[in-house]
């Protein structure tokens, strides 16, 4: 699933393809997209910008209305010069953008709707977000305090809860807790305030990391990483590592299924030994 640094690093290669130029295509396969395109009139409006909001990514057009789409798992953006053949078949594409130099495809994308600033600022999703990791306004303490709010719940649950803080995915989940050394089921009435925010001044390094040292475009053949390593083979500490040795302590890394969703849980019980509400 594409993680907060990936939608950033799309909505910034969009933002750089299309604002500023005037909309001579639009399409969708969604009738509820459709009806508001026909409505409302895309082709000939200017995009204006192209933003994230943690996993949304929104492209603006003129006359206040934007493109609203969530990657969820398999989503993706792709750019292309007019004309140029797609990489991916046209029955995977779920809305396009064009303007008279560049395609915007976005393909598999499950979820696509179109929105007045009146409508984001009362959308269920987009309006109940907590502060998003990589915004230069983000509200540390504000995170930390949606955190306390959970105190039942397993952080690791909590981390992958966007009312919590935006952008956390469950790769980041696994690492971020690793370099902050805290054991994933830990309920949050079982940590520390610096624990707590630990955990948030990691998540927000390691996303602001991978946006910066990865190239400014729509790919996702660029490997994220959170070790720091040049070793290719040595990109991260825990996550899709289970059963073999920590690259810290040497001890057996262990996965679990945990959550509606059933995702892997990476962890290191060395290195973040396992913490119990009153201990």
């Amino acid at each position: 699933m594409p993680e907060g640094d990936t939608i950033l690093r799309a909505a910034a290669a969009l933002h750089r393809a299309l604002a500023g130029h005037v909309v001579t295509r639009f399409e969708s396969v969604y009738p509820a997209v459709n009806r508001v395109a026909e409505d409302r009139i895309i082709i000939g409006r200017t995009v204006e910008s192209a933003f994230a909001r943690g996993k949304h990514l929104l492209v603006a057009f003129s006359g206040d209305l934007a493109l609203h789409t969530h990657m969820r798992m398999n989503g993706s953006w792709h750019l292309y010069r007019a004309g140029e053949r797609w990489k991916r078949p046209a029955r995977d594409m779920r809305v396009l953008i064009a303007t008279a130099t560049v395609e915007a495809v976005g393909f598999n994308v499950p979820v696509a709707e179109l929105l007045t600033t009146r409508d984001i600022a009362r959308h269920r999703e987009l309006g109940a977000l907590g502060p998003d990791l990589l915004d230069a306004a983000f509200d540390a303490a504000e995170a930390v305090r949606r955190m306390r709010a959970r105190p039942a719940d397993a952080v690791g649950d909590v981390m992958l809860n966007q009312r919590v803080m935006a952008g956390i995915g469950n790769m980041f989940k696994s690492e971020v807790l690793f370099l902050a050394g805290v054991d994933p089921f830990a309920p949050v009435s079982a940590l520390a305030d610096p624990d707590l925010e630990r955990i948030v001044a990691v998540a927000r390094e390691q996303l602001g990391a991978n946006v910066m040292t990865r190239a400014q475009t729509l790919s996702r053949s660029i490997e994220r990483t959170t070790t720091r390593s040049l070793d290719p083979n040595s990109r991260l500490w825990v996550y899709g590592r289970g059963g073999k040795r920590c690259r810290r302590c040497g001890g057996a890394i262990e996965s679990r299924k945990t959550g509606i969703d059933a995702r892997l849980t990476y962890w290191c019980p060395r290195c973040q030994p396992a913490r119990r509400a009153g201990e």
